[in-house]
């Protein structure tokens, strides 16, 4: 079960104009589950991206990019579940792009205008006659209300659909914030998540939108790990559709400030969702890593505790084994630190200092918070004013389970 999170009612996520979402039953990896979705898109939007780092990235991020490079107007997004196409060489590219031609000639635009998204198992090849097969239906499907529905549509091994909405008014004008993300295992990413994708009716021009998806990821989904494995599909796409009437080309604009920070915060709860629901995780937990030189040392302490198989599962199982911890800030990569000068809190409770256990601590404490759901993790560096945060869950024995059965 995620820890401490729900998917918001239907009627909890708002529509946002000028985009509709349908969502079917392909068939393309197993029967009686919704695997296929639809995004249509009106003319007039602005679309941005940022894509997985993992050099073996899937078909469809290679043919997002060269869409979206291409410069012309994206009018749909088509995601399955269920294969992954990826580690599928030319076979997989084209059925990628033969997916893009197959919705360009539903909807009447061209091939070019259609962004592809594909998760589920890799080194299989996208069965394109079942995805063809199933785009009517989904067609037929399509409305504004259907957030919950896709949601639902874009899940693998998510035992819950992760969804957000906002309504933020700005300049006497009412702009809507929806977005949907997927993922519970192979999370590490080095951009955004394996799959997250958010609509706003504000008009944003395509240079803001561009720097906006990039500052959103590094505040939301570049700051999550479930198990260290960056995917080779991650893919985060920001659509801003301009229907609410609030247009923005500058950051110096009135009411982008709001607009941007509402952007963002969705962004923050669809990523930590991901951690909530990570693959068997059952605690959710916060490394706060403050007194860096910079942020990029921060995020390397962040994510060395974040990853370390030997804190996680300590976390899990309530031990306040905290060396661990400890040994974990030492090898970030921080060649020159002061361990004397650094401290770490478990919540409230001070853990270590001035290169040791802290005089003041009981382990009794430390089992007390690690008993919890929720568990923050500070570490001051005691080195500059930088700081940042990594959300991670435990490792527990339904992780091993649910990815030694994954293909099964």
């Amino acid at each position: 079960m995620p820890v401490n999170y729900a998917t918001p009612a239907a009627d909890q996520l708002f529509p946002v104009a000028g985009v509709r979402l349908g969502v079917a039953e392909a068939e393309i990896r197993k029967k009686n589950r919704r695997d296929l979705t639809l995004v249509a898109l009106d003319a007039g939007c602005t679309v941005a991206g940022v894509f997985t780092q993992n050099r073996f990235c899937a078909a469809p991020v290679q043919i997002c990019r060269k869409h979206l490079a291409g410069g012309k107007e994206i009018r749909a997004l088509v995601v399955n579940t269920g294969i992954a196409n990826a580690g599928t060489g030319e076979p997989g590219r084209q059925a990628a792009q033969e997916t893009c031609e197959a919705v360009g000639a539903l909807l009447g635009v061209s091939a070019e205008q259609v962004l592809p998204f594909s998760t589920g198992v890799i080194l299989e090849l996208l069965p394109v006659e079942r995805i063809k097969a199933g785009l009517p239906a989904v067609f037929a499907d399509l409305k504004a209300d259907n957030w919950h529905a896709a949601a639902h549509g874009i899940m693998t091994t998510d035992t819950i659909a992760k969804a957000a909405s906002r309504i933020v008014t700005v300049n006497g004008k009412k702009v809507t914030i929806s977005g949907v993300s997927k993922g519970a295992g192979m999370i590490k990413p080095n951009m955004a998540t394996m799959l997250g994708f958010l609509a706003t009716d504000a008009g944003i021009a395509q240079p803001l939108l561009d720097k906006l998806v990039k500052e959103a990821a590094d505040a939301s989904f570049n700051c999550i790990t479930v198990d260290g494995d960056t995917s080779t599909n991650d893919s985060y796409v920001m659509i801003a559709t301009g229907q609410s009437g609030a247009s923005f080309a500058a950051e110096s604009d009135a009411g982008w400030a709001e607009v941007k920070a509402a952007i963002i915060a969705v962004s923050v709860e669809l990523a930590q969702a991901i951690v909530r629901d990570g693959e068997g995780a059952t605690k959710f937990i916060t490394v706060a890593v403050e007194g860096g030189k910079d942020i990029e040392e921060c995020r390397k302490v962040g994510y060395a505790i974040g990853h370390s198989p030997l804190v996680k599962t300590a976390f899990f199982a309530s031990d306040p084994n905290l060396g661990r911890i400890l040994a974990a800030v030492g090898y970030a990569g921080i060649t020159d630190l002061d361990v004397d000068g650094v401290k770490v809190w478990l919540d409230d409770v001070l853990v270590a200092e001035k290169g040791g256990r802290a005089a003041a601590y009981r382990e009794e404490d430390g089992a007390r918070i690690m008993a919890q759901a929720e568990i923050t993790v500070r570490v001051d560096l005691g080195r500059g004013a930088a700081q940042a945060n990594v959300y991670t869950c435990d490792f527990s024995y339904d992780y091993v389970k649910i990815n030694a059965d994954y293909r099964s």
